[in-house]
């Protein structure tokens, strides 16, 4: 499992795996089942924090990713199509804030952002 941390990040490193990891899963990269690196492994790996690789993995199980057997280790849980919609959804909510206040600090009209946002779409 490749995950990159980036000090130059703006998100706190369990964030940054908690996203890279969710995205994995989303795109099926990491199938239904699949075992992740145990915590002390993942921390081992990435020289981070135990508590770092902890933190990222609660977070995961809290949001509906992964399920933590004790003894056994954490395995990407079964999706449930909506809860995958409603991630997709809520990062793509995301993005389209920072291209709305990127337009409007540029003086792009809502005309002219439709416009862009249509002809992406339709690429």
């Amino acid at each position: 499992m490749d995950i990159i941390i980036s000090n130059s990040s703006n998100d706190p490193i369990y964030m940054q795996i908690v996203n890279q990891i969710k995205a994995m899963i989303m795109s099926g990269e990491l199938s239904p089942g699949e075992a992740l690196p145990s915590m002390r492994n993942l921390a081992m790996q990435m020289r981070v924090s135990l508590i770092t690789t902890k933190r990222a993995y609660e977070e995961l199980e809290r949001d509906g990713f992964i399920e933590t057997y004790t003894g056994k280790g954490s395995f990407v849980k079964a999706q449930n199509a909506e809860l995958l919609r409603e991630e997709n959804l809520r990062q793509t909510e995301e993005h389209l804030q920072k291209a709305v206040q990127k337009a409007k600090m540029s003086g792009i009209t809502f005309e002219e952002l439709t416009d862009i946002l249509k002809m992406l779409y339709d690429e």
